[in-house]
């Protein structure tokens, strides 16, 4: 059997599955959420082997010390792995849940209800918790998943994909309901996003190369985000100290995320006082500041910006500084440079509040507040699949509720259309 038949033969049994699992209620599917959480515990030392040979390999292979970080799992990131499959459980389950109603005069009634999706294709890199985290909230959403993890973790994640399939099949898991590609060939991949018929969605997670090579090559719909290049907006009726708080937290708690400030821009009127405090702060912390030569005449520390700083993604800590004439300047900046996942204005103006909201076009706009806030946990779902910059389906932080849709379900008593 070549290898597209091999994936196709992958879709072939996930379609079936997805049959199956519509048929799985609530209850049913936190059971074995329960029982994989525990069978997971249960298998620390043979998940720890296969762990440990995938950190032996990518030793061996030059793997950074940040990927081989993502890499590990230790006996504590395996027990909240665990507890992360127990916190699934808990959540309200989305499927069956009625979105609307109506009764039309000729007596139909319509309602609108959620379902699954069907069949999901998940591809990422290097993080193994990945593999349990999306194999959970597929199966709570009652979709059938193929999973498609890095080569670096291919181990790993098959020891996590097996204790998953082994705690639940005795309780009524479909045998195919979560599958893992276990070839390290990339042209898995390519024959997996263009199963038309067979995955219905495909969201990959990782950097922005896997995420466009994903998208060239699909033939089913694909939700993705290709960078962070997030802002802040200093509005002239800025709190400073609080714009100085929410800047720092933004980019220095972790730089190296998608929801990581990249750019500040600051109104003309406040930047004589407010810049030179800004670069104190940030130089004192190891950001490197880059501005525009407005910039630089305040703050003659920073290093002068290029064209291709206010389009860059650098999750490091590096930052680029404008100066702009008003809050509708800074919309448009955003717009046109940006990336459409966060950004956010500090102001006490509801003028200024309401016009950014308003104009600003991405996933999620902060008003006081830090960009580091988008993640699916920090917005009450519980759990996220990951982060959508498209209009279509999902947008933002993807939790339960974005790995469905709905269908309308029509009674009547024998009306016919006339």
């Amino acid at each position: 059997m070549t290898l597209r038949e091999e994936i196709r033969e992958t879709g072939l049994r996930a379609r079936a599955a997805a049959a199956a699992l519509a048929r799985l209620d609530t209850a049913g599917k936190n059971r074995i959420l329960a029982a994989m959480a525990d069978r997971l515990i249960r298998d620390r030392r043979r998940i720890g082997r296969a762990n440990a040979a995938d950190m032996d390999a990518g030793r061996r292979a030059g793997l950074s010390d940040a990927l081989l970080d993502r890499l590990r799992l230790t006996g504590p990131r395996l027990e909240a792995i665990a507890e992360g499959l127990r916190a699934v459980a808990a959540l309200p389950d989305p499927v069956g849940r009625i979105l609307g109603r109506r009764t039309r005069p000729n007596g139909l009634r319509i309602a609108k209800v959620r379902v699954p999706i069907g069949v999901i294709g998940i591809i990422y890199e290097s993080r193994p918790n990945v593999t349990v985290d999306a194999a959970a909230l597929c199966f709570k959403t009652s979709n059938a998943v193929i999973l498609r993890g890095g080569s670096e973790a291919l181990r790993s994640n098959q020891a996590l994909a097996d204790s998953l399939a082994a705690a639940g099949r005795p309780l009524g898991l479909p045998a195919a309901a979560i599958q893992l590609i276990r070839t390290p060939d990339r042209a898995a991949i390519r024959h997996l996003v263009r199963l038309t018929g067979l995955v219905d969605l495909v969201i990959p997670r990782g950097g922005e190369a896997l995420i466009r090579a994903v998208a060239a090559h699909a033939r089913v719909p694909v939700i993705k985000h290709y960078q962070g290049v997030c802002h802040i907006f200093v509005d002239r009726d800025a709190d400073a100290e609080m714009a100085l708080d929410i800047v720092e937290n933004a980019k220095c708690q972790r730089p190296g995320v998608c929801n990581a400030v990249e750019k500040v821009l600051v109104h003309e009127a406040i930047a004589p006082a407010f810049l030179p405090r800004l670069a104190q702060r940030l130089e004192a912390r190891g950001v490197e500041l880059r501005g525009d030569p407005a910039a630089r005449r305040l703050a003659p520390s920073l290093r002068p910006a290029r064209a291709s700083d206010w389009t860059a993604e650098y999750l490091d800590l590096i930052l680029a500084v404008r100066l702009v004439p008003s809050a509708a300047a800074a919309a448009a900046h955003i717009n046109r440079y940006g990336s459409h996942h966060s950004d956010a204005i500090v102001t006490a103006s509801r003028a200024a509040q309401a016009l950014f909201a308003a104009e600003v076009d991405s996933a999620a706009v902060y008003i006081n507040a830090s960009t580091r806030f988008t993640d699916g946990g920090e917005f009450g779902m519980g759990a996220e699949i990951g982060i959508s910059t498209d209009k279509l389906h999902a947008r933002g932080p993807m939790g339960l509720e974005e790995l469905t849709t709905y269908k309308y379900v029509v009674r009547g008593n024998g009306q016919v259309r006339r």
